[in-house]
């Protein structure tokens, strides 16, 4: 069989999926595959293009966290989500580019998933697999990746509502285009990542779901670094609604005009870009015909993404819009 997962980029909506807020990604024609076929055993046998070591277990996996190569406790996880009792051998490849913030961790797992037989709903897979994420990586991310991976459809972005997984196609206006620009290899392993989760935890603790809060609820928050990350989340949500209302209408310049917005945000307040990355997005916004640009993905490194004209002069990765995760 072939499972095959595309990326994601997100347009908007950084730090806001593990409190139940407001994403709007889409995905992108970048795709992991995975080739593979049922073996007589328990057995997973995996063989990636771009790493040398081969992922060889048997399922169960006891101790996933110990599992080497490393890449191999997604699968692992993502086998043990499925309660997977038969194993497969094959090959992996991708294009997505690793430590980028195009999520290709999380399309390995919606591809494993569905080379293992998954059969449930689009929604299902996702939760399944953001469950795995959890597992293989210690990290508490939320589940936009892998639903913008098993529910997009071609020539749209989406608007994901991350409490109640709901789910709104926009198309992606001909008057643009979007290009991605690789700036730095990035990790949520290791980096401050689940310490800004803990921060929007204490803030939620104090003044109830980011989701619902308004910026005039932070003067009950007294620890400025908490109330700095809660005020990023609450303006990203209304940034959000607002993006996903410009790009309906096709009001570029709003939209662009919110990105740019995002990233000073992300920045300042969240405090989780760099100066390599603030560099690369000033940049690029600075360019003949880019409406807006901002830092995308979990951040600490990882991509820009910038909304543009067709014809503007943007160095990196004109991507477009794909369809969902499938078996092919």
């Amino acid at each position: 069989m072939r499972a095959i997962a595309p990326g994601r980029v997100n347009l908007i909506g950084d730090h806001t999926d593990y409190t139940g807020g407001l994403v709007f990604p889409m995905a992108i024609n970048r795709h992991t595959v995975i080739e593979a076929r049922f073996t007589e055993d328990s057995s997973i046998s995996l063989r990636s293009a771009d790493e040398p070591e081969v992922a060889n277990f048997n399922i169960p996996v006891s101790d996933i966290s110990s599992l080497q190569p490393q890449w191999a406790r997604y699968i692992a996880a993502v086998a043990a989500e499925c309660n997977a009792t038969r194993g497969i051998a094959g090959t992996i490849s991708t294009d997505i580019p690793i430590g980028s913030g195009l999520s290709s961790s999380a399309a390995l797992e919606v591809a494993t998933a569905l080379a293992l037989g998954f059969d449930g709903s689009p929604q299902e897979l996702a939760q399944l697999t953001q469950r795995a994420e959890h597992v293989a990586t210690g990290v508490p991310t939320g589940i936009m990746d892998q639903l913008c991976i098993s529910v997009a459809q071609e020539s749209h972005a989406m608007l994901i509502d991350c409490s109640t997984l709901e789910v709104v196609h926009i198309h992606i206006p001909e008057e643009c285009k979007i290009v991605v620009q690789f700036i730095a290899h990035r990790t949520l392993q290791g980096s401050e990542y689940s310490e800004r989760v803990r921060q929007c935890n204490s803030a939620e603790s104090i003044i109830g779901p980011l989701r619902s809060a308004s910026i005039g609820m932070l003067e009950l928050i007294e620890d400025s670094t908490v109330s700095q990350r809660a005020r990023h989340v609450i303006s990203e949500n209304q940034r959000v609604r607002e993006f996903a209302q410009a790009l309906a209408s096709q009001d570029l310049q709003l939209a662009g005009q919110l990105m740019n917005e995002g990233h000073t945000s992300l920045a300042r307040d969240f405090a989780s870009s760099t100066s390599v990355m603030d560099k690369a997005v000033n940049e690029i916004q600075n360019i003949p015909g880019v409406f807006g640009a901002r830092m995308t993905g979990g951040g600490f490194g990882g991509c820009v993404v910038a909304l543009c004209t067709p014809d503007a002069h943007v160095p990196g990765w004109t991507v477009s819009a794909v369809g969902a995760a499938r078996l092919a």
